[in-house]
């Protein structure tokens, strides 16, 4: 099931909580009192910036070439979309991602149901795409109108075509490090690091914001035995009081809380990696977890817009081509084996 392109929960008003389902109430410093500002507001940014459109233009020419490969073996790889009633936002992450498709050289069938469309409706799409051999991969837009089952319609995928990696077999088999499609915006962070050369063996990482979407699979994936993981990963959530002395530590330190503004410079050790995972959005507005006043503080940072989000959507081709792979037999190409299967 496709979230927005940053792996977030469906846009709403600014205030509303966090993707993790926690409250968002007022960071406070050691003392329990609220922190003040650790710098002024007008001093400039020192932050290197961590932007994710180079990482995304990697992947997805890696993307591309294995398209050409199946294609000349005559298979046209095909990622299918459903979306359900008219939400704007929504129907604009379908259209980025048939635009995506159609320059890799993606087939992409789409079905778009009412809004009044039942469950059993929803339903019958969804197995009329698993039934189709020619479908290799397949999301439905998040979110669904509230008479929807969100979680009854993810079950109901195919897990090998589950391209966002939220199947709970794909998540079981994140969590045994066994192949398969990864959640596209923890691996899109992973791959972010490993692209601008931040070493994360070792290192302390913190994740505010426990969310299915992001803040536990990130926790699984960046603990994991490789290169570019293999940390000491800590996640806390806003209902831990001083959730701030694990953040004031962390080496790195990722927001996956959906609640706007919640790291500020005071929260960062000087110096660490700050990347902002979570967003929400009031109306078209992006609201993001990391202030941008945190950028005074840190050492390296990703951009408020242009970070996380490209890495998410080049993760999600990454896992449709690989689907097409393991469902013609074609041999892996040159991406990531826990993926490709």
């Amino acid at each position: 099931m496709s979230q927005p392109p940053y792996g977030d929960p469906a846009p709403v008003t600014s205030g509303s909580s966090g993707s993790s389902g926690d409250a968002a109430p007022t960071a406070s410093g050691p003392s329990g009192s609220p922190a003040a500002s650790a710098v002024s507001g007008d001093a400039a940014p020192t932050a290197r910036l961590l932007p994710g459109g180079p990482v995304a233009e990697r992947i997805l020419a890696e993307v591309a070439g294995r398209v050409a490969a199946l294609v000349r073996r005559g298979v046209t790889p095909a990622l299918a979309t459903v979306l359900v009633g008219d939400d704007d936002a929504s129907a604009g992450y379908i259209r980025i991602k048939q635009r995506q498709a159609a320059e890799l050289g993606f087939a992409s069938p789409h079905a778009h149901l009412p809004a009044d469309a039942t469950q059993a409706d929803l339903h019958s799409v969804i197995e009329s795409f698993n039934a189709d051999p020619a479908v290799h991969g397949l999301l439905v837009q998040y979110p669904v109108p509230a008479h929807l089952d969100y979680d009854r319609a993810l079950m109901a995928v195919d897990p090998d075509k589950d391209v966002d990696g939220m199947h709970p077999l794909n998540m079981g088999r994140l969590a045994l490090g066994l192949p398969g499609p990864l959640p596209c915006t923890p691996a899109g962070i992973e791959e972010l690091l490993a692209h601008h050369g931040i070493p994360v063996s070792g290192r302390e990482v913190v994740i505010l914001g426990r969310g299915a979407t992001l803040g536990r699979p990130l926790a699984m994936l960046l603990g994991q035995k490789r290169p570019t993981a293999n940390a000491a990963v800590t996640v806390v959530h806003t209902g831990v009081p001083d959730w701030t002395r694990y953040t004031r530590r962390a080496d790195i330190l990722i927001a996956a809380a959906g609640v706007p503004g919640i790291i500020r410079p005071e929260h960062v050790k000087p110096g660490a990696v700050v990347i902002g995972g979570g967003v929400r959005y009031a109306g078209r507005r992006l609201l993001p977890d990391v202030d941008e006043s945190c950028a005074q503080v840190a050492g390296a940072i990703t951009p408020r817009v242009g970070g996380v989000g490209p890495t998410t959507v080049a993760m999600l081709f990454r896992n449709a081509v690989a689907a097409a792979e393991r469902a013609t037999a074609a041999a892996n190409g040159p991406g990531d084996r826990r993926i490709s299967g």
